[in-house]
């Protein structure tokens, strides 16, 4: 676990570092972002195997931000987190390439789960994109 290469964004501050927190505590350490494109930049200079991305920011939404990454990052796997009663958000994200997606309030387990599948996802394919892992 110590070897994935995660990011976590969410326009709410508190709740993106709380969610960091959770993760460290289960040695899964986790770069964060606020916003849709503080996450680009953070995925061009650290490369992420997951990006954990939240829906309804202001700004970039999160589905604009999936959009660039499937253009400009498709081996960068996502895991969308949809608020209640946003479910159609989810599915769309879906249909654009996104890996999963998560209803808030999450369950920090299941998220865990979801990240796990999409890091070997990713890993299987790592040696086709040069990136290191």
């Amino acid at each position: 676990m110590k070897s994935w290469k995660i990011l976590l964004v969410d326009d709410e501050e508190e709740f993106v570092s709380t969610l960091a927190e959770r993760l460290q505590l289960r040695e899964i350490r986790a770069d964060t972002a606020t916003d849709g494109e503080e996450a680009l930049s953070l995925i061009e200079a650290k490369r992420p195997h997951v990006v954990v991305l939240d829906v309804m920011m202001p700004g970039l939404s999160g589905l604009d931000v999936l959009r660039r990454i499937r253009t400009q990052y498709p081996q960068v796997q996502v895991i969308l987190l949809t608020g209640h009663g946003s479910t159609r958000e989810g599915i769309e994200g879906m249909r654009l390439g996104a890996f999963d997606y998560l209803m808030k309030p999450i369950d920090i387990e299941e998220l865990i789960e979801k990240i796990r599948n999409a890091v070997e996802s990713s890993h299987q394919e790592t040696s086709s994109w040069g990136w290191r892992r």
